[in-house]
């Protein structure tokens, strides 16, 4: 392949290329090597290194001193580019549903991957657990890949016969211009809440990161009941259609919602007509990540009956309420609740079903946003009956301190709580202790099955499996 294929090089169209990165430690002989500015590293000062080690060229925003350079306006959204067309531009050929919001996009997205597939449509997906061609399953790394990464995710999707692509699209991942030139033939609003202010600094830049999805799709399917439904709305310039569980006026609306221990069923309502659906995932949230599920595989044009057929068929989401089996008078459930609202929506769909008490147990990650540790910690206290403070991927920063913050959030509390800083005594000390009718939330891990320590250092931590040796020691 030659330079030009990928991108207008000038006089250096005609060079042949090997390969393309933008991590100089991936560079091959013959490499195209792309200068991105990031938070800790810039790109341009590797590119000398890059041209030492055999790339054929640099591409960068600024002159970098080496002969063999194409600069160019912004390097992100070159690169975006450049791997698209590296790789044929797949995307082209399928039909892309983008789900983004601060909770719900991986359950959102299992839904419609599964609706289209019981349909008959096979489907790829992109997410935070796992990436899928139809049934075969690929480790995921980001919630949203690097556009190397996700063109060839998309390459093989249309290889293994896929028509549609579904995935999670994070706030990072639009600002960072990784989803740069793709046109979605749906894009998914679920709910805006605190989350990511690390990266992104203020909630303002988190909610306009998110708003880019929508400049670049056919169809916007918005969470109407979200109080930043109309100020995402007031600026889209393609189709919107809604969905909700308030508004009967609603393009798609939820009516007879039954919340039981087992899952939920409603009417949807859409068009003049209704239609019982019945799903197999407990919580009032599951009503909206089904009905968003529901509204983009009716838009699709798949008939609401064979819609609710389906999803009578789906199960549960590894990770997302998913019920640890115990053998024991108490029930044990994993889920990547991290967020303080997440967290409240958790416990309020398990404070409906139990029937003693909700122990939960939770930390906060490390290197992540400060500001929403207390706000953890006054929303399990004001929803369980007992708290366990833990730790969850403390990266970087001392557990200790982790844990120091998250307890200026019970100031005022009344809610039994404990600290026990290692994340597997605390699972033990939650089974050891449990009670009768018990539902013990682990939150925050989710379908992770390891920990992140300090100073990078990554363990093995599958809570499942950490349930079963304290269960075996009861």
């Amino acid at each position: 392949m030659r330079l030009g294929d990928i991108i207008n090089a000038g006089n250096m169209s005609d060079i042949e290329i090997t390969g393309i990165t933008a991590d100089s430690r991936n560079v091959r002989e013959g490499s195209v090597f792309v200068c991105i500015k990031g938070r800790t590293a810039d790109g341009h000062d590797f590119a000398r290194q890059a041209a030492d080690m055999g790339a054929a060229a640099i591409i960068a925003e600024h002159d970098t001193g080496i002969p063999q350079q194409v600069i160019v306006e912004d390097t992100r959204r070159a690169y975006a580019v450049m791997c698209a067309n590296y790789f044929g531009r797949p995307a082209d050929r399928l039909k892309l549903i983008g789900v983004t919001g601060t909770n719900g996009k991986t359950t959102v997205t299992f839904l419609i991957k599964q609706i289209l597939e019981k349909l008959g449509r096979k489907s790829g997906l992109i997410g935070t657990i796992q990436n899928m061609m139809g049934d075969r399953v690929l480790p995921a790394k980001y919630t949203t890949p690097d556009p190397y990464e996700l063109n060839s995710l998309f390459s093989l999707m249309l290889k293994s016969g896929c028509e549609y692509a579904v995935m999670e699209v994070s706030s990072q991942a639009l600002d960072q211009q990784r989803v740069y030139g793709l046109q979605f033939e749906q894009a998914i609003f679920t709910n805006f809440t605190q989350d990511h202010l690390d990266y992104h600094g203020t909630l303002e830049n988190y909610f306009a990161a998110k708003k880019m999805l929508f400049s670049m799709c056919g169809t916007a399917i918005i969470n109407k009941d979200d109080q930043k439904s109309g100020e995402l709305i007031d600026g889209i310039k393609c189709r919107v259609q809604t969905y909700s569980l308030k508004d009967k006026s609603s393009d798609f609306a939820a009516e007879n919602v039954e919340i039981r221990a087992d899952g939920v069923s409603y009417d949807l309502v859409h068009g003049g007509a209704s239609t019982r659906i019945t799903v197999g995932l407990p919580g009032r949230f599951s009503v909206y990540n089904s009905l968003a599920a529901a509204a983009s595989a009716c838009l699709l044009g798949m008939p609401a009956g064979d819609v609710a057929g389906a999803m009578s068929q789906i199960g549960g989401v590894k990770g997302r309420m998913e019920v640890v089996p115990t053998g024991r008078d108490f029930t044990v459930i994993i889920d990547y609740a991290h967020t303080p609202d997440a967290l409240e929506n958790v416990c309020k769909a398990l404070d409906g079903i139990k029937s003693g008490r909700l122990v939960t147990l939770f930390g906060c990650g490390g290197n992540r946003d400060k500001g929403k540790r207390p706000l953890m910690a006054k929303t399990a206290a004001e929803n369980s009956d007992f708290v366990i403070i833990t730790s969850d991927n403390p990266r970087n920063e001392e557990p200790g301190g982790i844990i120091k913050d998250i307890l200026t959030g019970l100031e005022g509390c009344d809610t039994p709580y404990v600290v026990v800083e290692d994340r597997i005594e605390a699972i033990n000390y939650a089974v050891q202790h449990a009670q009768k009718d018990d539902i013990i939330l682990l939150a925050g891990k989710g379908h992770e099955t390891y920990q992140i320590l300090k100073g990078g250092k990554v363990i093995e931590l599958d809570e499942r499996k950490e349930v079963a040796k304290a269960l075996s020691m009861l």
